[in-house]
């Protein structure tokens, strides 16, 4: 028996029991696991000399079978191929068409498709190419159903997770992007879905896909160089637009043993999962990043693989789990037999089962943990590694918390989920939406007696209302400005003498110009400068017409000079008069005077201030 605790929920009947059921995983005894197997995915090939060999899933598959855990697991199905239809919710049409369409019989005459689509050495052209494209994306798309259907909680597809192909071309040995359409499937029913990468290269197809999008987060531990493939996964790339900081990069450098690497991997993948509150979560087990393999340059142990994973399986989220990388075939299938173990609560025998591969493992004497580590130079430094800890922790603290997303039915591609992401936006941004809403988002809140004539103007009351003065401590109850003298006396308000004007007021109610007060000092009982007294400017005699008040001085014998015209709610031009506290002791200005000014509002205002001021006296204060 393997002398490693692994689970540290196993009970005395050695099954495992969620942690908690704040999820959607069911609190059974165990998760319901589910695994999926196309049938003769082992059979392809990608020619004599590429590293890349589907066997190894044939050999995972027996060992699966060999240590009888097709008991232990729920369900086991066999995959049916994707369609085109299904194939196009992510890739190019014309990309498509030309996987469908090559072979090596033919690859000559479409030499020109073949470097457009970048199927050169490492991805290379062999029979059964689209064939093998259906399998793998379809058994990713099934588990991710699976999943959305809420009848499973684990989903297991180890002939998935070819992670480096992009939308309208092949990658790293990777021509379709299962885990793409996976996750887009996923995004039908689940608001979050946080994305896992431990393969040693860089997962920059699924990266690129979410780059912009704050549904999906990534995260990634990868060497990193600038030259090792596919040369991205920096720590600086984390997104943009709405996607900002929901790409994390965990670079690491050649030799990182057990320790750094469950270190750095907890510290990570908790305060992300604390965060990002995932409601689904997908896992990319490349197997490349194991020692000794014959791409890889780490120094992990099948038992290190194995406990990231349970480490996310505790967390109690529906989980896709997929394969990828992993060149040394007899350590790679392996190690997805350890940790389909591990996904399904069961502990393994230390011997491997007797099947008809045995011949592959006789060198390690058919043991499930060979050692595979310390044979590269560990270049990782505590120091370094802390400081892309801090730094990746540092990011998830301007997330701000994860991401509300109302749930509907979006369309089924990523450009028609982007899109629809970008009207609910716009809808945000005018309201329509009250979550989240925009920063420049237009405040329709006006006060009761602002004056606004724009286009957005919501306020339909036929005119204004009247606002309450602070500035006397009578009994006036209408003021159109307060006065800055100092009455001694109690003001009232003055009775206006033109009946006509009084009529013409009741009948249309213009609105009331706004004057400027007067400064002098007031020496009796005037109407503006009293306690609560109030006043009126002699108001507007037609809608066409601007009205003109006059203006007198008093105290001082300083002149006031009349106000410019202020445009209203109304559109009419209307000119205040201004007088100030007192008697009626100050000079009137002449109507010359008053014609001078009003020459720069046109005749139609000269013409209308001569007919309203007359000839100035007394009785040409303001009310």
């Amino acid at each position: 028996m393997s002398a490693q605790p692994y689970f540290l929920d196993r009970g005395p009947i050695k099954t495992a029991t969620p942690f908690t059921t704040a999820q959607r995983v069911q609190p059974h005894s165990r998760p319901i696991v589910s695994y999926y197997f196309p049938k003769g995915v082992g059979a392809f090939h990608y020619g004599a000399y590429h590293p890349m060999k589907p066997h190894r899933l044939t050999l995972t598959n027996a060992l699966v079978l060999g240590y009888g855990l097709d008991k232990k697991l729920h369900n086991i199905y066999d995959v049916r191929k994707a369609t085109r239809e299904e194939l196009l919710m992510y890739h190019d049409a014309d990309y498509i068409d030309f996987l469908s369409q090559i072979s090596p019989a033919n690859q000559h005459g479409m030499a020109k498709m073949v470097d457009q689509f970048n199927c050169g050495e490492d991805s290379p052209v062999w029979d059964g190419l689209y064939d093998f494209c259906r399998m793998s994306s379809g058994g990713s798309l099934q588990a991710a159903r699976k999943l959305c259907a809420r009848t499973t909680d684990i989903a297991i597809n180890w002939a998935g997770g070819l992670h480096h192909a992009k939308r309208g071309e092949a990658s790293g040995f990777c021509y379709t992007n299962d885990i793409v359409l996976a996750i887009l499937e996923l995004l039908r029913y689940h608001p979050r879905v946080l994305y896992i990468d431990i393969d040693i290269h860089h997962g920059d197809g699924v990266e690129f896909a979410f780059y912009d999008s704050d549904r999906v987060m990534t995260v990634s531990f990868h060497k990193y160089t600038g030259e090792f493939f596919p040369g991205t996964g920096k720590l600086d790339d984390n997104g943009v637009g709405k996607g900002k900081n929901f790409c994390l990069n965990v670079p690491l450098l050649d030799g990182i043993d057990n320790d750094m690497y469950l270190t750095i991997f907890r510290a990570v993948i908790g305060d992300t999962v604390a965060t990002f509150a995932p409601s689904a979560i997908v896992l990319q087990c490349g197997a490349d990043s194991l020692g000794l393999d014959r791409l890889g340059a780490f120094n992990l142990s099948i038992a290190t693989h194995g406990e990231c994973v349970n480490f996310v399986r505790s967390f109690n989220v529906p989980l896709l789990v997929l394969g990828g990388g992993g060149y040394t075939i007899k350590n790679v299938s392996r190690c997805w037999t350890y940790e389909t173990s591990v996904l399904a609560g069961v502990q393994l025998p230390h011997d491997l089962p007797a099947t008809v591969y045995d011949k592959f493992f006789e060198e390690d004497r058919w043991q499930l943990h060979p050692p595979l580590t310390g044979t590269v130079v560990n270049q990782n430094t505590p120091a370094s590694l802390q400081h892309v800890t801090v730094s990746i922790k540092n990011k998830l603290r301007y997330l701000q918390g994860a991401p509300s997303v109302a749930m509907q039915e979006i369309p089924p591609s990523l450009t028609g989920l982007r899109d629809d992401e970008d009207r609910t936006h716009e809808e945000k941004m005018e309201g329509i939406s009250t979550a989240r809403a925009g920063e420049d988002r237009r405040d329709r809140h006006f006060a009761e007696n602002e004056f606004f004539d724009g286009d957005v103007d919501v306020d339909m009351e036929p005119e204004p209302v009247k606002s309450k003065g602070r500035g006397g401590k009578g009994k006036g109850k209408e003021i159109d400005i307060k006065g800055k003298g100092r009455a001694k006396g109690k003001g009232k308000e003055k009775e206006r003498d033109d009946e006509d004007e009084d009529n013409e007021d009741e009948e249309e109610k213009p609105k009331k110009p706004v004057s400027r007060r007067g400064r002098g000092r007031p020496r009796g009982r005037g109407g503006r400068g009293g306690r609560g007294g109030k006043r009126r400017v002699s108001g507007a005699r037609d809608d066409d017409e601007d009205d003109v008040g006059s203006t007198s001085s008093g105290g001082s014998g300083a002149e006031a000079v009349a106000p410019p015209p202020r445009r209203t709610r109304g559109g009419r031009m209307s000119r205040g008069g201004t007088s100030r506290g007192g008697r009626g002791g100050g000079r009137v200005k002449s109507a010359a005077a008053v014609e001078d000014e009003s020459e720069r509002d046109g005749e139609a205002d000269k013409e209308a201030s001569d007919k309203d001021t007359g000839v100035g006296g007394e009785n040409m204060d303001v009310d």
